[in-house]
């Protein structure tokens, strides 16, 4: 019995030593070798290989993942970039539209500034019809706001022409560029350089050329290109002093007794959209 006892001692203290010298050779070896052992290697590849296998399903999902979540955000991104561009283009076009009304505006503030003789009531343009296009236009003021027939209209720089009609809230403006032989005329006054005036009546207009044309001139005061035509006052209708354009050219009559002349409009007639009614204080 003690016998086995004492040849198990030496098995268990054999065990160690070589456990021991097991652990150090291997130590020693993986120290002294650039690559472990064989049965290592081995065992690192099959743990490679399944740590693939395990990850690989992982890795695939979670970049899919990814994948639809970039997708998500660049469409959400590209849906708030079009919307942007969207507002940007509506941003462009109403910059656009009120830099034209105010500069349509600006223009009548100038106008008022200068008819130091008149009040005016402010109006819009609300319809022109195109077959009357450059005859007449109706404005959103009427009675209610003190209109009335055969006032005086202006617009940008100067006179565009007269109150036909007028409703309770609306007018009628017959343009000085109605060349309808029913169409009332305007009586004008030109100066020249040297201060000499003359006196006549806008008798007509010249589409083709767009120009207020005064005919039967008997005056011989020397006329120029850029003499102003002004409102002469007579008749006792409109104003005085209402500025109508500017001297174009001057032509003979057929029969040498008279002369025509031709006058630039301060107004563009086909452009429109803000109007003045001028009220002699």
């Amino acid at each position: 019995m003690k016998f086995f006892s004492t040849r198990r001692l030496v098995f268990v203290i054999i065990g160690i030593v070589v456990t021991v010298a097991l652990l150090t050779g291997s130590v020693l070896v993986r120290n002294r070798r650039a690559t472990p052992p064989a049965i290592q290697q081995f065992g690192n590849d099959v743990a490679g290989v399944v740590a693939r296998v395990v990850n690989w399903p992982v890795a695939v999902t979670h970049g899919g993942y990814d994948s639809v979540a970039q997708l998500l955000d660049t469409y959400q991104e590209n849906t708030q970039l079009r919307a942007k561009v969207d507002d940007l283009a509506q941003e462009k076009v109403r910059a656009q539209v009120l830099e034209s009304e105010n500069k349509a505006l600006k223009n009548q503030l100038n106008l008022n500034e200068t008819l130091t003789d008149y009040s005016l009531i402010n109006a819009t343009v609300i319809s022109r019809a195109p077959s009357a296009w450059l005859s007449q236009l109706i404005i959103n003021a009427g009675r209610n706001a003190g209109i009335k027939k055969d006032m005086p209209v202006v617009s940008g720089k100067g006179l565009i022409g007269r109150i036909s009609e007028v409703d309770r809230t609306t007018s009628k403006v017959e343009l000085l560029s109605d060349d309808s032989g029913s169409a009332n005329r305007f009586a004008i006054q030109i100066t020249n350089k040297k201060g000499e005036a003359m006196y006549g009546i806008v008798s007509g207009y010249s589409r083709n050329a767009n120009r207020l044309i005064v005919g039967q001139v008997t005056s011989n005061i020397k006329l120029h290109k850029g003499d102003q035509v002004l409102t002469s006052g007579l008749g006792g209708i409109t104003p005085k002093g209402l500025y109508v354009g500017e001297v174009d050219s001057v032509h003979n009559d057929a029969s040498g007794l008279s002369k025509s002349v031709y006058i630039k409009p301060a107004t563009d007639f086909g452009n429109i959209n803000f109007v003045s009614v001028a009220i002699e204080k």
